[in-house]
C-alpha cells in the first residue's frame, strides 16, 4: 500500500504504545484480525494461524497437510520457489537444482505455460494435458509405493516467469491429487491481497469453483512488517490439533502485527487499490500489446 503509508505507520504506533506481548497473552487485535481476513476467503478456509514470515507460513503448510494425509511426498511445478528454511529449499527446483538436487519425496511437474512449455496456444486441449502430467506423476509415485501428501504451488508462478495457469488447470489437478488423498496448496505470498486486480487472492482466476485446500500469505499482508498466515480448512486444523501437539508461534499474531494486518486491509478498501490495480494493470497491458504487435522481438505480455 505505499512506503510508510501514514495508516500503517499510526496503526503500528497507536498499538506499540498500548501493548505488544507474545501471543500466549490473548487479545482482541488477533481474533479481529482472523475474522476480517476470513471476509475475504471462500467459506471453507477459517482457521488461520499467524506467523512472520512467508517462509514460516509455508513450512507450516506442509506440516498441516503431512498430518492431516500421513502422506509424506510433495508435488511442486518446476522452476519454483517457495522459501528459504531447508523443508522449502527441498521443494523449490529454483533452489534445490544449484544443491544438493531433489530429494526423493519431491516430484516435478512442468509449469502450465501456454507460451513456452510443453503444451502450448495451439494445443487443443493444453489444460487437459498439463494436468495429466500430474497424473501421471501420482501414478508412478504409487507404483513405487510413496504417497502424495500434497501439491504446493504459487497462484502464478513469480520465479518461473509471471506465468498465469490456464483456467481449469488448478480443478483439474486437485481432482487428481484428492484422489490420491493430498490436499492442494496455494501460495499467495507474492500475488495475494487484491495484486492481480479483477480478484483478491490470484487463485480465484481460475474460477469461482476453486478452493484450495491450505493457502499461504506473506509480502504484502503486513507492507513490510513481518507478519504471515496460514488460511486452512476446519478439517485439516482438527487434524493438525489431534496430535496433542500444540502450535505456538512467540510473535506470530501480536497485537502490533495484528493491528498493521487490519490496517492494511482498511488501506486496501479504502484506497480502492484492487480495482487500481485492474486499471493500471489493462491499461499498461493494452499498451505493451501494441508493441508486440510492432515490434517481432517482443513474444508474450505478462
Amino acid at each position: 500500500v505505499g512506503h510508510c503509508h501514514p495508516d500503517i505507520v499510526k496503526a503500528a504506533h497507536e498499538q506499540n504504545q498500548l501493548l505488544n506481548t507474545n501471543s500466549r497473552y490473548l487479545h482482541d487485535n488477533l481474533v479481529d484480525y482472523a475474522e476480517r481476513l476470513s471476509k475475504t476467503l471462500p467459506e471453507k478456509l477459517c482457521v488461520f494461524y499467524f506467523l512472520n514470515s512467508g517462509s514460516e507460513a509455508n513450512d507450516l503448510a506442509l506440516r498441516l497437510a503431512r498430518q492431516y494425509t500421513k502422506h509424506e511426498d510433495v508435488i511442486v511445478l518446476d522452476h519454483a520457489y517457495h522459501g528459504h528454511l531447508t523443508s522449502l529449499i527441498d521443494i523449490s527446483p529454483y533452489k534445490f537444482r544449484n544443491l544438493e538436487g531433489q530429494k526423493e519425496w519431491v516430484h516435478v511437474a512442468p509449469v502450465p505455460d501456454t507460451y513456452r512449455g510443453l503444451y502450448r496456444e495451439d494445443h487443443e486441449d493444453s489444460v487437459t494435458a498439463y494436468a495429466n502430467e500430474v497424473k501421471n506423476i501420482i501414478e508412478q509415485a504409487h507404483k513405487r509405493g510413496r504417497k502424495i501428501a500434497a501439491f504446493f504451488v504459487e497462484s502464478l508462478p513469480s520465479v518461473g516467469g509471471q506465468i498465469i495457469p490456464p483456467a481449469g488447470y488448478f480443478q483439474k489437478v486437485a481432482e487428481h491429487i484428492h484422489k490420491a488423498g493430498g490436499v492442494f496448496i496455494a501460495d499467495e505470498i507474492q500475488v495475494g491481497f487484491g495484486r492481480v486486480g479483477k480478484h483478491f487472492w490470484a487463485f480465484q482466476l481460475q474460477g469461482e469453483d476453486f478452493i484450495p485446500d491450505i493457502v499461504t500469505m506473506g509480502k504484502p499482508i503486513g507492507n513490510g512488517h513481518p507478519i504471515a498466515c496460514v488460511a486452512a480448512t476446519k478439517e485439516i486444523a482438527e487434524a493438525f490439533a489431534a496430535t496433542g501437539v500444540e502450535y505456538f508461534n512467540t510473535f506470530g499474531g501480536n497485537p502490533v502485527s495484528c493491528a498493521i494486518g487490519l490496517a492494511v486491509l482498511d488501506v486496501i478498501e479504502k484506497e480502492h487499490l484492487q480495482a487500481h490495480a485492474t486499471e493500471v494493470g489493462n491499461f499498461l497491458i493494452k499498451l505493451l500489446k501494441e508493441q508486440k504487435i510492432k515490434h517481432p522481438i517482443i513474444g508474450d505480455v505478462r
